[in-house]
């Protein structure tokens, strides 16, 4: 049984890290479009990590406490463990409020785009741009690292 829950647990880590990556890349590609039909054509790209993100996220939380509550070895109030626990919460919160931001900006290119409108759009430049989404990015990327070194190292443990 262990084997399985490491398994599909080190298997929704590699999905989580891999939407990461893929939100990274359509958020680095971002910062140089300006014409609504890139935009639109990059978030396309969003469309399958966002799955990927929502499943990775919750299998890691309820699979890394399974296999804590499963292991003799440890207990779910260990401090490396807890500390994972807060740590993932803040990587869900940035990412989600990152995603908000970017959202919006999918948004306005989408509108752009049906009503015909694919001139550079300095409204749109400025939401792909935002310096507080990159923020709350960066902010997600630290926290996720942060939880594979947890998970690796154990400190504590």
């Amino acid at each position: 049984m262990y084997d399985w829950l490491l398994f599909f647990h080190v298997a929704a880590a590699f999905a989580l890290v891999s939407a990461i990556v893929v939100f990274s890349v359509v958020s680095i590609a971002g910062w140089r479009a300006d014409r609504p039909s890139t935009a639109v054509s990059l978030f396309r790209l969003s469309k399958v990590a966002t799955p990927l993100v929502i499943a990775g996220s919750l299998l890691t939380l309820i699979l890394g406490i399974w296999l804590a509550i499963y292991l003799d070895a440890y207990q779910v109030w260990d401090g490396w463990i807890l500390a994972s626990l807060a740590i993932w919460a803040i990587a869900q919160w940035s990412g989600k409020q990152s995603g908000r931001d970017y959202t919006r900006a999918q948004q306005l290119a989408t509108r752009l785009v049906d009503e015909g409108k694919d001139e550079p759009s300095a409204e749109l430049r400025s939401l792909l741009q935002s310096r507080h989404g990159l923020m709350l990015q960066l902010i997600t990327y630290a926290a996720v690292l942060a939880i594979l070194v947890l998970m690796v190292y154990k400190p504590g443990a």
